[in-house]
């Protein structure tokens, strides 16, 4: 894989404003696989004054012709599904099967979703004697996260540039070169310069001026809900708009009369499916008392067949803070049933597949995102319990419920305070709503909420 050593701005790779580079690191063997520039505030400048220029044509753009900008991207992701793979296995460190499945695979799918509906939504509408119109917003700076770098790009700038906004894009530092390969099927797609731009860089630096600019008017984060609060504060004081997908801890709640089996296995595998870094992982299963002993070891032999099956985490401080989150969940008096924090391997980023038995909700493990391969156990004594505990965090991404019945399954369901429920192991769907409740964000991505969350409404009266 080839970096480039500049900035995609106004339809071409420019030179960056300043010398400084960022190492990309395989977090598999800790070997230095490409550099990027570090973007500066004057190459976000550069990079907003282009999206600002281009924001007038491509919002008077027909619905029609950016949906088939957006299926031209959709394609040329597809085409290039091998190479992005390959890419984000070796800058994030996810197995291949599971880069080209989900990481290359669910961008594809969502693409297309915004191609659908930038020919299909009621960009206009009467209401009485009104008619109302959905306006872009204007110029979005999309901030992304590491942990799914093209996901987390598509979910934002497909949506954006679906409803005629434009785009500055700052990713991940620790995954930049996948950011670089979607700019490049994004000139591919012809869609138009300065409508999609690309800044790679550090979050103080790049991050914190393409957020603050007064020239850009919203701003899509995802990641931790520390920053997520410093965002939304900059963004009240300039009363801008802002769509924030913060963090998580799910509950994955467990009713009496389920499949107990099937909801371990499933919930096991949920938590370690991409060595824990999923914001919605359930990372606290809940289990009924008098079948507590049972799950337990349940869980742990399902979390010990992912020795070998999980890659590392992304970095040496991100695995050096799920080992100390270990040792604090032992301090705190939880049993230790599976993994630890002893490295697995000498080379690498890697943190053993981990369960916790004897969880209770106040311990640090219960109540604090882990970004890792870590699974807490707790024990409930009747359905109100399950509630409370399950409901006992400043959180609110994310959530399962199994039962024997659908429907008693749905009815605690609609009791959680969580914006996304999984229903006896439902399976993701790109079109549903996907944001939190709480401390877990503002807005929502995916499907034709997500793209309302770049449109402005307009009335005409006549």
């Amino acid at each position: 894989m080839k970096a480039h050593d500049g900035m995609y701005i106004d339809g071409a790779w420019r030179p960056a404003a300043g010398r400084d580079t960022i190492e990309v690191v395989n977090p598999a063997d800790e070997q230095v696989i490409g550099h990027v520039p570090a973007g500066t505030a004057e190459d976000v400048d550069a990079a907003v004054r282009a999206a600002r220029t281009a924001f007038p044509g491509w919002a008077a753009t027909p619905p029609a012709e950016r949906a088939a900008r957006l299926t031209a991207l959709r394609d040329a992701l597809a085409a290039r599904k091998d190479e992005i793979a390959e890419t984000v296995t070796a800058e994030l460190g996810a197995p291949l099967a599971f880069s080209q499945a989900v990481h290359a695979g669910v961008p594809v799918l969502v693409a297309g979703s915004y191609s659908e509906l930038a020919a299909t939504y009621a960009f206009e509408e009467k209401v009485g004697n009104s008619t109302v119109y959905q306006e872009p917003v204007g110029v979005v700076g999309a901030i992304t996260p590491w942990n799914y770098p093209l996901h987390q790009i598509v979910a934002k700038v497909a949506p954006a540039l679906a409803a005629g906004c434009t785009v500055v894009l700052k990713p991940a530092e620790d995954t930049p070169l996948t950011a670089q390969l979607f700019a490049e099927a994004v000139a591919e797609a012809g869609v138009p310069a300065g409508v999609f731009n690309l800044v790679t860089g550090l979050g103080p630096v790049a991050g914190q001026a393409l957020a603050e600019h007064p020239d850009v008017d919203m701003v899509s984060f995802t990641g931790s809900t520390a920053v997520g609060r410093r965002i939304g504060a900059s963004a009240g004081a300039a009363v801008k708009r802002v769509a924030l997908e913060l963090g998580g801890k799910s509950a994955n709640v467990i009713l009496p009369s389920a499949d107990l089996a099937k909801a371990v296995n499933v919930g096991v595998a949920n938590v370690m499916s991409n060595s824990g870094q999923t914001c919605s992982a359930w990372t606290r299963m809940l289990v009924p008392a008098e079948r507590y002993d049972e799950a337990v070891e349940l869980a742990a032999a399902a979390a010990a067949k992912y020795g070998d099956r999980i890659g590392p985490v992304v970095n040496a401080g991100q695995r050096d803070r799920v080992r100390g989150y270990i040792e604090k969940g032992l301090a705190e008096g939880a049993r230790l049933v599976a993994g630890g924090a002893e490295p697995p391997r000498e080379q690498g980023y890697f943190v053993s597949p981990t369960v916790f038995a004897d969880v209770t909700g106040e311990m640090a493990i219960a109540q604090e995102e882990i970004f890792g391969p870590v699974l807490s156990i707790l024990r409930y004594e009747d359905e109100e319990d399950a509630l409370r505990i399950a409901n006992g965090t400043v959180y609110g991404l994310a959530g399962a419920v199994w039962a024997g019945e659908e429907s008693e399954a749905v009815a605690f369901a609609r009791r959680l305070d969580t914006g996304q429920v999984d229903i006896n192991g439902g399976r993701f769907n790109p079109l549903a709503p996907f944001g939190g409740y709480k401390q877990s964000g503002v807005g929502r991505e995916l499907g034709a909420h997500g793209l309302s969350e770049y449109l402005q409404t307009k009335s005409l009266q006549f």
